[in-house]
């Protein structure tokens, strides 16, 4: 019981959970990404434009991790009167793919400057792409915006609901465990039972004072 009361103590002290939490939002955005063939596509032809699109989501992924598209932009929210570090924008962008799909996730702490943020990614990407990636952009390469997913309210976690009642019950089995060791371990001799259970004959016996 005490590990018990130690440990919720010390989750209540370090968390806090009565305090409230900053509010968060999210975004996505999902964008179509490809190579457009110089003529129409058939056969061989097509299979390795397909291929191509495929590399190049997977480039784009990376370009959108980067800080020059951080910086990119930044710089487009700053003319718009909004600043946001691209160091913040790093960190609250998470790009990932689905077959030619580009998504983009964004969290962020308000919910307009979130939706300007939002706006922004999708314009670098849709204007701006083959100057990060000229090489490839530069062979009809293309980003459109298919989907912009609206603004939503993050609430508190799964692992932050149970953070609590699962350290509680980690410490009561450490705890319970830990009882029986120390029992197993104790070699002490309390009554003529233990002494019976060795082996040893017992003579006499001083009864305990009531």
């Amino acid at each position: 019981m005490l590990t018990v009361l130690l440990t919720a103590a010390l989750t209540l002290v370090t968390q806090r959970p009565w305090q409230p939490r900053p509010a968060a939002y999210t975004t996505s955005l999902s964008f179509s990404v490809g190579v457009q063939p110089q003529s129409p596509a058939s056969g061989e032809e097509a299979y390795y434009t397909a291929l191509a699109s495929e590399y190049l989501i997977d480039d784009l992924a990376e370009v959108v991790r980067g800080s020059e598209f951080a910086a990119a932009v930044s710089q487009r929210l700053q003319g718009q009167g909004i600043t946001v570090p691209p160091g913040a924008l790093q960190g609250v962008t998470q790009p990932g793919k689905l077959h030619r799909i580009l998504n983009v996730g964004i969290t962020w702490g308000n919910p307009a400057e979130l939706d300007a943020i939002a706006a922004a990614v999708a314009a670098t990407l849709e204007e701006q792409a083959a100057e990060f990636m000229p090489r490839l952009f530069a062979q009809n390469g293309a980003a459109y915006l298919v989907n912009r997913g609206g603004v939503a309210a993050i609430g508190p976690g799964l692992r932050e609901r149970l953070e609590l009642p699962l350290r509680l019950l980690i410490a009561l089995v450490a705890g319970i465990a830990l009882a029986f060791l120390a029992d197993y371990l104790d070699d002490r001799v309390r009554g003529r039972e233990d002494l019976e259970q060795m082996g040893l004959r017992v003579m006499g016996e001083i009864p305990r004072e009531r």
